[in-house]
């Protein structure tokens, strides 16, 4: 987080760089002295893994490779996901286990370093054999190909090359295929989710401590007795956290005419709780990934071995996106439920929490957009990773799918940052019928910051602008590192 966030450039440690250079020397000295074939590296690839190729043809094999499986298409990658695929890409390749040239890392952290960022698109990736079209979009300006970002711009590779006088590289032996096996294209999105998952689970419980008070709930859910008979780390986390978020508040501690509240008042520690432990999990699996090598064949050169496995294969990744993806789309389920009740007309409410209700509709539709969101998270949320399909004329015949995982896990966690805005844009609402009691200090600064950009809805208005504010409201919401991974 702190490398992207803080835009940090990147550098080779000497260790990394030795590493690299030692792998590539033996890869080198092992093909001058053998004629045994080496999958990817002497041979062709998938089904083709049994034409050896001579060696006066390694280079052109790897440039072929490249090229032929550019072959992505559907929408552009955003800008910082391919950033992070850059980095976690030189990140994989500098353990040295990959046979490829110092100057093709160095070449990548120069992209990195200088934002020359490649487009690369979403579609083309099984999640297994690695990420191979998205990665082969992301290795083609190293070879003055395809096109990249500057500035915000799209410009050919070659003409981004000619402006810094850099020549492209010469690919030797394995390099085409260490850049194309891996899995940084569903690492990338993985790692995105997860920090901005992070970030919305802490707002959640922010704006649901904020609807709490707008529909006039008990605090007594939240008591640590209930929760510490029940550990779950999430659950008791989320409970200790709404407390403080509630803390002084006047209306908390007003007495209550009501025995308990709807669930999705009540329930917050459980089903917020039950979310952050699976972000806990999928961050072990993305952390895990981040720093590991995922190409194909790999190579040893301190054993003298050169293995064809399987690390490409994105099965771990897949499974852990699905399940971020289900445990998101709930922080979103039980957000439009608080809306849904806090426009209900009770709790000395007014219905659609606006005046004159009738003559105005004030909040009633936006309560729809939340429902329609919330009812396409959960087709989205059915699970990739079940999913396979054979390829390569049966050589790759299980597939993870996490690419596809990938890109609706991430429109998964956007649309959660929609519906936590509507159900802002509704709780700060309601808490103005609740004056002149005050909420806590947590609570009317987070309201306060929030009326800066969309004021109090007096009457009727064209209510999609303020959902926007509110949508940029949270995303431009600012929080420590250690709220995000508390």
């Amino acid at each position: 987080m702190e490398i992207t966030e803080n835009n940090l450039n990147l550098k080779l440690s000497e260790e990394a760089r030795l590493n690299i250079q030692k792998c590539r020397g033996y890869l080198d000295e092992k093909l001058s002295s053998s004629s045994k074939p080496f999958y990817g590296i002497n041979t062709g690839f998938g089904s083709l893994c049994n034409v050896k190729i001579s060696g006066e043809h390694l280079s052109k094999l790897q440039e072929n490779l490249v090229m032929s499986h550019a072959c992505g298409t559907g929408d552009k990658v955003p800008v910082e996901v391919v950033k992070l695929m850059l980095l976690l890409k030189i990140q994989s390749l500098s353990y040295g286990h990959s046979g490829v040239q110092l100057q093709t890392v160095e070449r990548l952290i120069d992209l990195y370093n200088n934002d020359i960022i490649p487009v690369v698109y979403t579609q083309g990736s099984l999640g297994a054999s690695g990420d191979l079209a998205p990665l082969a979009h992301l290795a083609l300006p190293l070879l003055g190909k395809g096109e990249v970002y500057v500035n915000g711009t799209i410009k050919t590779s070659a003409e981004v090359l000619k402006h810094y006088d850099w020549e492209p590289i010469q690919l030797k032996a394995k390099e085409g295929l260490a850049l194309l096996n891996g899995t940084q294209f569903m690492n990338a999105y993985g790692v995105y989710c997860v920090l901005k998952s992070y970030k919305l689970s802490y707002l959640a419980d922010l704006i649901g401590a904020l609807s709490i008070d707008a529909f006039d709930c008990r605090v007594e859910p939240f008591n640590k007795l209930i929760h510490l008979i029940r550990p779950h780390r999430g659950q008791v986390k989320t409970a200790e956290r709404v407390l403080a978020f509630l803390e002084d508040s006047e209306i908390a501690d007003k007495d209550k005419k009501q025995v308990q509240d709807p669930y999705s008042f009540r329930c917050i520690p459980q089903v917020h709780g039950a979310s952050k432990d699976t972000l806990a999990f999928v961050r072990k699996v993305f952390k895990t990934e981040m720093n590991s090598v995922t190409d194909n064949p790999n190579i040893f050169s301190e054993e003298d071995e050169i293995i064809s496995g399987g690390n490409f294969h994105g099965q771990p990744l897949a499974l852990a996106l699905d399940y971020l993806g289900i445990a998101m789309a709930e922080i979103g389920n039980i957000s439009e439920r608080r809306t849904y009740q806090l426009i209900s007309g009770q709790r000395g409410l007014p219905a659609f929490l606006v005046n004159d209700p009738g003559l105005n509709s004030g909040l009633m539709i936006p309560q729809y957009t939340a429902a329609s969101i919330v009812s396409q998270n959960k087709q989205l949320a059915s699970p990739a990773s079940v999913d396979s399909i054979v390829s390569s004329n049966g050589q790759e015949d299980h597939v993870s799918m996490g690419a596809n995982a990938a890109t609706k896990c991430l429109k998964i966690v956007d649309n959660v940052e929609r519906i936590l805005a509507i159900e802002l844009l509704n709780a700060s609402q309601a808490l103005e019928f609740k004056r002149p009691l005050t909420s806590s200090k947590a609570i009317e600064d987070l309201v306060g910051a929030y009326r800066t950009e969309v004021p109090f809805i007096n009457e009727d208005r064209i209510l999609h602008d303020d959902i926007e504010k509110s949508i940029v409201f949270i995303d431009n919401f600012k929080l420590t590192e250690k709220m995000l991974c508390d």
